[in-house]
Formats: C-alpha cells, structure tokens, sequence
C-alpha cells in the first residue's frame, strides 16, 4: 500500500489535500503533519512513497523538508510533490534544483493533484 505524508501547517488546506487523495481509493494511505517539524520528525523514523509538502511553514519550511528527504538514506529517492500558494519561475526553479518532482499552485484542483500524485506513485513502482 502506498504511503504518502502531507506536510501542510493550515488545518483548511490539510483537510482538502487528504480528501482529494481520498478518490485515489483505499489502498493509498495518507499520514498528515500539521507542521515542517512534525514531518521532519516522520520522516526520520519511517519511509514514505510520496512527499506532499507546502513551503511556507511557519517552523521548517518545505523546501528545508525537500532538502532533508535528498539527505536522508530513508527517504533518499521518494518522489516531493510541492504544494504551494508561491508561483513564481524562481520559487519553481529553487524546489526543481532541490529535487522536487512536481510543483503545484495554490489554489489545488482536486483533478490536478490526483493527477500528479498517481504519477509520481506509477513513476516510482508504487500504483495506488
């Protein structure tokens, strides 16, 4: 079953996250932290298929979090799916160059996120 953690401090933009990924069915488990330093600490302890982090948080930002998961030999290969309100072609190019996979604009299509996730699942041997 594959397993994917939501990095995101808004309660709102948590709950949105987690009920979009609900339509990818059952057998896709969904672990939450409600902080940068919360998903720091999951992060440390077990492995993931798939990284959902949002950049602004207000302790460990996302792209520190992406920077973690390439250091780490635990997560070291897991596919990071940016989530986040900043647009920009220079926040793009900072979470590409830290090894993000994809890269989301807030505000999320449910569609779009699914799309995105299923990807990175199907790309990393793990199809939900």
């Amino acid at each position: 079953m594959p397993r994917v953690l939501i990095a995101e401090d808004s309660p709102t933009m948590r709950a949105l996250l987690v009920s979009a990924l609900e339509e990818l069915g059952p057998e896709l488990e969904v672990c939450e932290a409600e902080s940068g330093f919360a998903a720091l600490r999951a992060l440390s302890r077990e492995r993931f298929d798939l990284i959902l982090t949002d950049v602004n948080m207000p302790d460990i930002n996302g792209l520190e979090l992406l920077a973690f998961s390439r250091q780490s030999p635990l997560q070291r290969g897991v596919p990071v799916l940016v989530v986040s309100s900043e647009g920009s072609e220079r926040d793009l190019a900072r979470a590409r160059a830290l090894g993000a996979e994809a890269y989301l604009v807030k505000p999320i299509q449910a569609e779009a996120l699914c799309r995105s996730v299923r990807a990175l699942l199907d790309r990393s041997g793990k199809e939900s």
